[in-house]
């Protein structure tokens, strides 16, 4: 349809909803009169009379003009302000009032009333500025922009619903005030629809909210009274809110802040160990684990069924158990077995500065075994305490933990310790050194245990020794340990009592009159350094006083400490001293961290640590003494003010002391770490270089072990083709065969653990556990080559070290026995000490270990549990009256030894290849240029055999070897093939077919790897290649592999040995054979007796052609000849 045209007059004709009757826009008048009277309009009485005036009528608009004016912008803004003001404010209070729920704490400020004005203030404000917006909206105020109109047109749609059609301005500003109110009252109403649905959305996204849980626990008042001034006590609510709010969770904390012993009660407390999980701690020491329960148990007035240990060899867990120590080797050990750790609901790592091999691997897996755990609905808790604020190992590490984890340090209990430096620092006799200070501040300084640290067993025992000299201690009829040395001392204090003593003469002049500074008290005393040789309170600084006179008046009560250390003897320290004596603790760094002794004021610290160091390439080891660290130095200097001010007395200078470094490496950085690959492979951690340790181990250390464990056979060999860059890889990713699944059961070094595996030959494997066991514990024997500290001492010495000597050979045998060293030693030792029950008067009688004898035996328990696991059909067993090997079972125990060592073989040098005298009786060992020499304890000392394989290379003066067994040549290339280069096959004698094994067999000689040692020449099976099926095809065609060929070999066209001929290719019947073999890779007599079970006919037209054609049918009819 076409547009309308517009007619006539349309605009006038146009009806108007604006437009007004006359009758409804007239103006009544009203007339006021006398009295009160009032007249309204027009006088009724005349209905004729026309109005004055005449209507006004309005014109209608073009558009509708909207009546009801549009918020603007500004006003919009500000009833937006005032709402969000209200929304926080509703929030704030909705937040009060759930911290008021969940702390149950009523406020003091609300119950005193104290904030009722700054209500009352805040309700008026927020009244103003209601108003304020109200008058605001009220403004006649019209837009110019058409936008904005448009804008809020929408807002202001529900006002223009409801506005009433009025002409008058009254009418109008309460329309609008209306239409204003109206609009807040429904923002208002969105808004809090809004905050509920969002409010009713955050309720569902957080987690559901647990009841509290508390254990109570019924301590005594001695107890309770005692963990109140332990410093970790006071964040017990800050270490609970950061474990319940975080998976993962860091505890730095000094020595003595308590948190070992208070911070697995603070979880049981909490519930942690109410469910059907445990609290776990684990321990880098045994002694710390089996400490630590005891004390917590009796903390906690529960008994050791519920606080238990675990320990390698020993435990008391039960059922009962909810706090679990345990040392960090035996979680490892759990997480292969159950990688989830099901059982356990918190772990905590302890001792996590010290940075232990396993600490670091279960750090490592705990952090993807957490995330896991959480996955799967079964949250658990992972606690890491350091003594040291050395944690960015752990925090920063985004391998290890993606989000870091909250750090909570606990100030240490600890009183000011004073640092004394010396002026200068002994390089060599620093025991001495530490010597002389000891008896300085026992002569001069106040009352309090004096600890001091050296580095090793042989300098505990010499520096106990001279103290007990200079101040015997005797009570009663009771000595110490050293009753010799405290009665030679009483003896010649005795002598020197009578004789006639002169009294030094003493110059004034000597001494200055001037008062000495106050600040130089401790070189005032002789104590801070060395360098006040005038000082007449210098005692022993002179080098020709080297040692103390006997003091009775003020005895001292001298005690070792270190970790070899018998328990019942280290429990020593922990005990009061006697009345009238002072407390000295000689002490390795054992006493730096693990263990807190009371009553210490003063500490000597020497400085010096000594450490076992690997070679990566050679795997010699070596104990060497080397400077400790800063954060060492700082632990043992807070041994001093545990219970008191104390002072710490530092060997060395400052300016040394300045050039320690910071912190001392990880443990995984400085030893071999093949154990560790083996256990992480058999978790299916192919990829151990992409593992997140903390402190990742070198490339080297990493493919050094990947390259031993494919020698022992655990690992598959990588692939020798490819692109380097992907058999580089390949290198570090080898996959675990059956066998090093096998080893990874035992817990034991890999090398040992072949040892087991090969274990079952020849009825051995009693043996061979007993060897690997004693193998696997270190020191089985008393050290008796320390100096004696009297005269009846060393012929005491004497005596014990000619009994030792005497029963090393009777261990050892004689004849084939002796040809086994040292592991039949101790071999010999164990089954003694096990046949006489074990007892400490034999160990002792025979220069045994009590201690280590009992670790063997219990490592033997374990391993014949492992055994029995792996090898059910074994039925091994412990046997305490076990008999001597046989002869054929000690070449066999030889050979087993071989396998697991191969790669410490070491050939003697001949006497016509010595050039240096350095090299005489000295052995040559393929990884090192030095000499390494058999020790002269070692039972074939005198015997020097030609070859020999050795437990460890130990750096002293020379390189020693420890755990010698002799061995022989010929069993190398059989036993170690991996490490030898063989020949070409000898021709003489020529190869043959073994009937017995079904293979062709040749003699090869070989050489061993990189030394080129040359070795006698071995039978071994014939190796691949096309001359094997030649040699095969031939000894077919002879009918040695199958007899009842043999009697058509007299009726061959062609003698079969025309096979081996370079011109064999020229006849087709020889090519026809050979093909036929090749094709289906037969070889053996095995390959071939079972593809005759799937083809019949295969080889049968190829044997035919080497006969004549009138035999064909007779030997199709027998075919195939099995």
């Amino acid at each position: 349809m076409g547009k309308l045209r517009k007619k006539h007059n349309w605009k006038g004709r146009q009806q108007s909803d604006s437009q007004k009757p006359a009758d409804e826009g007239k103006t009544e008048v009203v007339v006021e009169l006398q009295d009160g009277a009032r007249l309204k309009g027009v006088d009724e009485s005349n209905a004729l009379v026309l109005p004055a005036n005449k209507a006004k009528k309005k014109k209608a608009s073009a558009t509708p003009v909207s009546t009801k004016k549009p918020l603007t912008k500004k006003q919009r803004r500000e009833l937006q302000k005032v709402l969000e003001r209200k929304e926080k404010k509703a929030q704030r209070a909705d937040i009060l009032t759930k911290l008021a729920e969940e702390e149950d704490v009523v406020k003091i400020s609300s119950v005193s009333g104290s904030n009722r004005k700054r209500k009352w203030k805040e309700e008026e404000e927020d009244e103003e500025e209601e108003q304020k917006a109200e008058e605001s909206s009220d403004l006649d105020t019209s837009s110019d922009d058409e936008e904005e109109e448009e804008e809020d047109k929408d807002v202001n749609k529900t006002t223009e619903m409801g506005e009433a059609k009025e002409t008058t301005a009254p009418s109008q500003e309460t329309e609008e005030k209306q239409g204003v109110k109206e609009e807040q009252q429904k923002t208002e109403r969105d808004g809090q629809s809004e905050a509920k649905v969002g409010e009713q959305q955050q309720i569902q996204n957080k987690k559901l909210s647990q009841p509290a849980i508390f254990i109570p626990v019924d301590r005594s008042p001695e107890i309770q009274e005692a963990r109140l001034k332990l410093p970790v006590l006071a964040e017990e609510q800050v270490i609970m809110e950061a474990v319940r709010e975080n998976p993962c969770v860091v505890i730095c904390g000094e020595t003595g802040s308590g948190k070992t012993t208070q911070v697995p009660q603070f979880l049981y407390e909490a519930g942690y160990a109410s469910g059907s999980g445990i609290i776990g701690i684990t321990e880098p020491r045994r002694v710390a684990a089996v400490s630590m329960s005891h004390r917590v148990a009796k903390e906690m007035n529960l008994s050791t069924r519920v606080v238990s240990y675990q320990i390698r060899y020993e435990g008391n867990v039960t059922d009962e158990t909810k706090i679990k120590f345990m040392t960090d080797g035996v979680l490892l050990k759990e997480i292969q077995k159950d990688f989830l750790l099901q059982r356990y609901s918190v772990i905590i790592i302890d001792e996590a500065h010290e940075r232990s091999v396993y600490t670091d691997i279960l750090i490592g897996l705990l952090s993807r075994i957490v995330p896991l755990r959480n996955k799967k609905g079964m949250p658990m808790k992972l606690l890491v305490m350091s003594a040291t604020l050395r944690v960015e190992d752990f925090t920063d590490n985004q391998k290890l933990f993606r989000t870091p984890p909250p750090v909570i340090k606990v100030d240490a209990r600890q009183f000011p310790v004073t640092i004394h430096f010396n002026k200068r620092t002994p390089l060599e006799d620093y025991t001495g050194e530490a010597f002389h200070k000891t008896c300085k501040i026992h002569r001069m300084l106040p009352p309090g245990g004096i600890l001091v640290f050296l580095t090793g067993q042989a300098e505990v025992h010499s520096l106990c020794r001279r103290l007990r000299k200079a101040f015997p201690f005797r009570k009663g009829n009771t000595t110490t340990d050293e009753e010799a040395d405290t009665s030679e001392a009483m003896r010649k204090f005795k002598k020197a009592k009578q004789k006639k003593t002169s009294l030094p003469r003493i110059d004034l002049d000597n001494y200055s009159a001037l008062p000495v500074d106050e600040g130089d008290e401790d070189r005032e005393a002789g104590i801070g350094d060395e360098d006040d040789e005038g000082s007449d309170l210098d005692i022993g600084d002179d080098p020709g006083d080297a040692e103390e006179k006997a003091d009775p008046s003020i005895p001292l009560y001298v005690l070792p400490l270190y970790s070899l250390l018998a328990p019942e003897q280290q429990a020593k320290v922990f005990r009061p001293s006697p009345p009238g004596t002072r407390l000295c603790v000689v002490a390795t760094n054992v006493a730096e961290t693990s263990l807190t002794i009371p009553g210490i004021k003063y500490v000597v610290d020497c400085g010096r640590v000594k450490k076992r160091f690997y070679d990566r390439v050679t795997g010699v080891s070596s104990f060497k003494v080397t400077w400790t660290s800063q954060a060492s130095a700082n632990q043992r200097a807070g041994r001093a003010g545990r219970t008191e001010p104390g002072h710490c007395y530092r060997l060395y200078s400052s300016a040394v002391f300045g050039d320690f470094s910071l912190f001392s490496e990880a443990e995984i950085t400085r030893r071999p770490v093949e154990d560790l690959v083996l256990q992480m492979k058999d978790l299916n951690i192919d990829k151990v270089v992409n593992f997140p340790f903390p402190t990742p181990p070198s490339a080297e250390a990493l493919v050094a072990a990947e390259q031993l464990l494919v020698s022992l056979g655990a690992l598959k060999e990588p692939p020798r083709t490819g692109r380097v860059k992907e058999m580089e890889q390949a290198r570090l990713s080898c996959p675990i065969t059956p066998l090093g699944r096998a080893m990874a059961s035992f817990p034991v070094a890999p090398r040992y653990a072949k040892m087991l595996a090969l274990g079952k030959q020849q009825d051995c494997l009693p043996y061979v556990i007993s060897v690997v066991a004693a193998m696997t514990v270190r020191e089985i024997f008393v050290d008796l080559d320390r100096p004696a500290g009297s005269e009846d001492e060393s012929s005491k010495l004497t005596q014990r070290r000619a009994r030792l000597t005497q029963m090393r050979r009777l261990w050892a045998g004689q004849g084939a026995s002796l040809l086994l060293g040292d592991l039949m030693v101790m071999l010999g030792a164990v089954g003694a000490c096990e046949f006489a029950g074990c007892t400490p008067k034999f160990c002792e009688e025979n220069g045994l270990r009590y201690k280590a004898m009992v670790e063997i035996r219990r490592l033997r328990g374990q391993l014949t549990n492992a055994v029995n696991a792996v090898c059910p059909e074994v039925g091994a067993f412990v046997d305490p009256k076990m008999a001597p090997p046989t002869e054929h079972q000690v070449v066999c125990l030889r050979q087993i030894v071989l396998a697991g060592l191969g790669d410490h073989l070491a050939r003697r040098v001949q006497a016509e290849d010595i050039l240096d005298p350095k090299w005489k009786n000295g052995y040559k060992t393929p990884l090192m240029d030095d000499p390494v020499f058999i020790h002269p304890t070692s039972a074939l000392f005198k015997t020097l055999p030609e070859f020999v394989v050795y437990q460890e290379i130990m750096e002293t003066t020379k390189m020693y070897m420890r755990g010698v067994s002799a061995v022989e040549a010929e069993w190398v290339p059989e036993l170690l093939p991996q490490y030898c280069h063989f020949g070409p096959p000898l021709e003489s004698p020529q190869p043959w077919f073994c009937s017995s094994s079904g293979t062709v067999r040749c003699h090869r000689s070989s050489t061993f790897f990189r030394v080129g040692w040359q070795l006698p020449a071995v039978e071994m099976e014939y190796p691949d290649g096309l001359e094997r099926y030649k040699l095969f095809a031939k000894f077919v065609l002879e009918g040695q592999v199958c007899p009842k060929l043999k009697k058509h070999s007299s009726h061959l066209l062609s003698n079969p040995s025309i096979m081996l001929k370079t011109w064999a290719r020229l006849q087709p019947r020889t090519e026809a054979v050979l093909g036929t073999l090749v094709s289906k890779r037969i070889d053996c007599r095995d390959a071939l007796l079972s593809i005759w079970k799937t083809e019949d006919k295969f080889l049968l037209s190829a044997y035919c052609q080497w006969l004549p054609e009138s035999m064909h049918q007779d030997v199709a009819k027998s075919w195939p000849p099995i």
